[in-house]
């Protein structure tokens, strides 16, 4: 194999490995920002009958996260909005958008702690 097959052999490797790296990233920080939509149901459901979900996937946007699920025999969603990597900026459901005041709460008070993490609808 002459010196340039092999530059562009190395450098093509090179190519493959940093934008599957970049596609396994991308997939982590998805699945984490679902979970963290996910996560923020039980408290925004305003139900006390067990939430249960029909589908969690990207919204309309790609820094988005829809999550549509039942709450008792009525159907909701809520579409979270992220800003850099999982950083959670916005939450707005079918009845109802939170405030400032609100999303901070729940990120505070809420989201990281094991309360969450056992009410969490898709972890069981």
């Amino acid at each position: 194999m002459s010196r340039n097959a092999r530059r562009w052999v190395v450098t093509g490797g090179a190519l493959v490995g940093f934008f599957g790296g970049l596609a396994a990233c991308e997939n982590t920080v998805q699945r984490q920002r679902a979970a963290i939509c996910r996560r923020a149901i039980p408290a925004i459901a305003e139900t006390e009958t067990p939430v249960r979900l029909l589908r969690v996937g990207t919204g309309s946007a790609s820094d988005t996260v829809r999550v549509d699920y039942l709450a008792g025999r009525r159907q909701h969603w809520a579409l979270c909005r992220f800003g850099m990597g999982t950083e959670l900026v916005g939450v707005t459901t079918d009845r109802t958008n939170l405030t400032g005041a609100s999303l901070y709460m729940l990120k505070r008070f809420y989201l990281d702690t094991p309360d969450a993490a056992e009410a969490d609808p898709g972890a069981h």
